[in-house]
């Protein structure tokens, strides 16, 4: 399945911003295209990931060949932004992003937040070559791990999200370390440590930015 680029960036719009099962409606689409900013990404022709991979918890663990460390990754500090359009309810993401050394994207995290719902949207961008099917498994400190399910690719990423359950929100507040595995093509486990220990302050603190858009009806 190949969409077209306009259908790309509807699809990475909604993945992107959209919190628990709530669709956003024309104010919540803006606030959401300037709010999320996949890094590196254009709306070049991307693909829904497979089927057996979009929503679904794997049948099975995979069998990996071997694991390693991605130890190439530098993360910076935890930011929150808030994005407010007109009279639609205030959006707010919380997010890390990790780079190689080329500078070069190599994971985001977001955890996305609309003030009137319930629930929130933890998110992650990953590069391309990953095993679609082994969906991103999660982990806060020594607790239980947990998955999130590709949703859509693009040329040079893919989204993998879910809805948070709070109790994930609450460990990520409380712990020291979010531990990603990702399963490669080769069927190789990769695994990187992202550090939580700002997350409470400015998860619960005032955003670094709030942007505001006066829409005209």
């Amino acid at each position: 399945m190949v969409a077209t680029g306009n259908d790309v960036s509807r699809r990475a719009e909604i993945d992107a911003g959209s919190v628990g099962e709530i669709m956003p409606d024309a104010r919540d689409c803006l606030a959401i295209l300037l709010l999320i900013t996949i890094a590196g990404a254009t709306a070049a022709p991307g693909h829904a990931a497979p089927k057996g991979a979009q929503g679904e918890k794997p049948a099975a663990e995979v069998a990996t060949r071997g694991q390693r460390e991605a130890k190439d990754i530098s993360y910076g500090g935890w930011q929150k932004l808030c994005f407010k359009a007109g009279g639609a309810p205030t959006l707010c993401r919380t997010s890390i992003t990790g780079q190689f050394a080329s500078g070069q994207t190599a994971v985001r995290v977001d955890l996305i937040e609309r003030e009137d719902a319930a629930t929130a949207r933890l998110q992650l961008f990953v590069p391309v070559g990953m095993y679609l099917q082994h969906s991103p498994k999660l982990s806060v400190d020594q607790g239980a791990p947990f998955r999130l399910p590709y949703t859509w690719c693009l040329t040079n990423l893919c989204i993998a999200a879910d809805v948070a359950a709070p109790k994930i929100i609450r460990e990520m507040e409380s712990g020291k370390t979010l531990t990603l595995e990702l399963v490669d093509s080769n069927l190789l486990a990769l695994t990187t440590s992202i550090p939580l220990a700002q997350f409470a302050s400015v998860h619960k603190g005032t955003p670094a930015r709030t942007l505001e858009q006066q829409i005209d009806e």
